[in-house]
């Protein structure tokens, strides 16, 4: 009964029918919320936004359509022509100028071969292919290629330079199938000429691309990896005023490369102004030949060792200011050569064994040779020795086949015996006259008078020589000079060491009898440069002034056909120091420098005693160690100095044929080719030179 109750209750509570089969409105039941339903006005609203949506992605899907399908290629050439480029515009280097306006270097245009990283191949096994492929075209080995763009730290923005000139058959190949050769690019270039070839060689230096380690001091003042700088003589030394300012333009290319409009200049190319220096080429000239000549005049004579005669210097400049007018140095070689990349011409100047094989032709000998001074450096003793009262003007000493240094035993000490370069020599002579003749044993007797001097008169020797500029630089506006050495006994003490010296030190540190003597006449350790003998000789020339050699004269604008260059800057040299000495002192230094020229007894008078013009000048023989193929021990430096004319000195030469023999065999014969040209004259008789010290 209960069951059948409850199903009765359960169909009591099921929702009548009404006979048509719809349901009975019953009213909502409270706190349950009424179920979402979809009105007609919200399915309007639905439609209307999705057919917007419908139609946005239409329009955006037919655009994309467009421009992919039918404009991509229009498009993608456009992409692939209107690639810029930053191409740096050279700015051509100044111009150097002798005294007298002639061109000494000038520049020539040139089509430089440059590679841009950023477009060479990326996989190695490509660009090595391309690289070996150039190689053959330009002649410039791989290695060097891949060298050269491994310094450059692979700098996308900086094109680098593989080949500085080439040929124009190889410019239309590599123009012609560019497309083979992707990031190999032409650029204009410009290379110095040099008119006089070789002369000068060692005096202008060369231009080349800034080396790593000159970028990273350069750097701060604007210089870029491809840059061009000077390196060595002048052009590194004025390289601030030759090398003008780049320009910089922007360039249109395509994807391999190609031109695809004219350049746009962004930045104006600035010029770089012209170097007059005090050179006169003329002068050069004779000068360079006539250390050609003396080298000859040695391998000609008779003198023992004289076949060695190898090189040499020869220095000319007006005493009166300083001026240089020539500086000769051989052996030499052509400047052009650093153009090109052929390294059998560039190993004598860059790879040093070949160097010292071939004599070192890149050394200027005028300023960094250094060489004992033998007898031109009498003068110096002479004056010294004059003022430290030693000896007066003429006062006669002895002259003889030797001189010898007694003990207090009146022995000859140890090594105390000198000897005279003329063995059968035997008078008294003044100092005029022992310059004239040259006469060793007078200055061993000077050299040891001041060896004498008490303790408390220090070194007035030495005093007096660094007085007319030895053992310093002399400041000429050149890199690479040396000072040279003007031994003293503090010298000694400090070079000879047990460190330095483990055998003997304690004896060789001494400053002992034969250290005055030999330097009394430019030997032992006394190592002088060509321009510092010079300058010395100028002194004597002039009275007693210190000049300052300087072979730039000033900075001009370039100039043109309508208008001469316009002087911007001169190089005034410093006002002269005057070393203090008594005019009669220094005349009696004169008069034997023109007996060395024209008395019987001169040791030059062979060379000098017809030239139409007075010329004054010592002699010098000088003992040098040297280790040459064949030979090692000492050998015989030929110099002579002077000047002329004699009563008004207008020019200063020093000569130096390294082992050309005697003063008077070489030296002086190299020097009198540059009186020549200087005069514009000849001596009214040859002969041939004779033995002199």
């Amino acid at each position: 009964m209960a069951s059948t109750g409850i199903r009765a209750g359960r169909q009591r509570r099921r929702p009548s029918s009404n006979g048509n089969g719809s349901r009975p409105f019953l009213p909502p039941t409270p706190g349950v919320a009424e179920p979402f339903r979809l009105t007609p006005q919200l399915a309007l609203r639905i439609a209307i936004l999705g057919g917007v949506a419908i139609a946005v992605f239409g329009i955006l899907f037919f655009r994309l359509w467009s421009l992919q399908v039918l404009s991509g290629p229009q498009y993608l050439h456009a992409a692939l022509n209107n690639q810029l480029r930053s191409i740096p515009l050279e700015a051509p280097r100044g111009p150097v100028l002798d005294r007298k306006g002639r061109t000494v270097v000038t520049n020539r245009a040139a089509t430089a071969v440059q590679l841009w990283t950023a477009d060479l191949p990326k996989k190695w096994p490509a660009r090595l292919n391309e690289l070996r492929r150039l190689s053959k075209i330009i002649n410039v080995p791989v290695a060097e290629m891949v060298a050269d763009l491994k310094k450059r730290g692979g700098d996308p923005a900086t094109p680098v330079t593989v080949q500085e000139s080439i040929h124009p058959e190889q410019i239309m190949y590599l123009q012609e199938r560019a497309r083979a050769f992707p990031g190999v690019d032409l650029a204009s270039t410009y290379l110095r000429r040099y008119p006089y070839q070789s002369l000068g060689a060692q005096v202008l230096g060369n231009v080349g691309l800034i080396a790593p380690e000159q970028y990273q001091r350069l750097r701060r003042k604007g210089y870029r990896l491809s840059d061009k700088v000077g390196h060595g003589g002048i052009e590194s030394q004025y390289d601030a005023y030759l090398r003008g300012k780049d320009g910089l333009a922007r360039l249109t290319v395509d994807a391999f490369g190609r031109p695809r409009s004219g350049l746009i200049a962004e930045q104006p190319v600035q010029h770089g102004e012209a170097v007059r220096l005090t050179l006169d080429m003329n002068i050069q000239r004779a000068a360079e030949r006539g250390l050609v000549a003396g080298i000859n005049a040695a391998h000609a004579s008779d003198c023992v060792g004289c076949w060695a005669a190898n090189g040499g210097a020869v220095v000319a400049l007006d005493p009166r200011d300083g001026s240089i007018l020539a500086l000769a140095s051989n052996p030499t070689y052509q400047p052009s050569v650093f153009t090109s990349h052929d390294p059998k011409k560039l190993a004598p100047l860059l790879n040093a064994n070949v160097a010292r094989k071939d004599n070192l032709p890149g050394v200027d000998r005028a300023i960094a040779g250094v060489y004992p001074a033998g007898s031109t450096f009498k003068p110096v003793t002479a004056l010294a020795a004059l003022e430290e009262r030693l000896v007066t003007p003429f006062e006669s000493l002895p002259c003889t086949g030797a001189y010898h240094v007694y003990g207090k035993d009146n022995k000859v000490i140890p090594g105390g015996t000198f000897k005279n370069w003329d063995p059968f020599v035997s008078q008294p002579m003044t100092l005029p006259t022992a310059l004239g003749a040259s006469c060793d044993t007078y200055f061993y007797e000077l050299g040891y008078r001041f060896y004498k001097l008490p303790v408390e008169r220090r070194h007035p020797f030495q005093e007096w020589a660094a007085r007319f500029g030895f053992g310093k630089s002399t400041g000429v506006d050149l890199p690479g000079e040396v000072p040279g050495l003007l031994p003293t006994p503090e010298w000694r003490q400090a070079a000879y060491t047990p460190k330095t010296d483990p055998t003997q030190w304690e004896v060789d540190s001494l400053w002992k009898p034969g250290d005055s003597i030999q330097l009394a006449i430019g030997q032992k350790d006394l190592l002088v440069t060509p321009l510092q003998m010079a300058r010395f000789y100028a002194l004597v020339a002039n009275g007693g002034r210190l000049v300052q050699p300087h072979i730039a004269a000033d900075v001009e604008e370039v100039s043109t056909k309508d208008a001469p260059g316009r002087v911007l800057h001169s190089f005034a040299p410093p006002p002269a120091p005057t070393v203090k000495i008594d005019p009669l002192y220094l005349d009696a230094v004169r008069q034997g420098l023109l007996q060395a020229t024209h008395a019987s007894y001169g040791t030059a008078t062979s060379v000098f005693g017809t030239f139409p013009i007075p010329v004054a000048g010592k002699t010098g023989t000088a003992e040098k160690n040297v280790s040459i193929p064949g030979f090692t021990g000492k050998m015989d430096q030929s110099w002579w100095c002077g000047y002329a004319p004699a009563d008004n000195p207008t020019i200063t030469v020093c000569a130096v044929i390294e082992n050309g023999g005697h003063g008077g065999t070489a030296a002086a014969p190299a020097a009198l080719k540059v009186f020549e040209a200087y005069f514009n004259t000849h001596p009214t008789t040859v002969t041939v030179p004779t033995k002199s010290d």
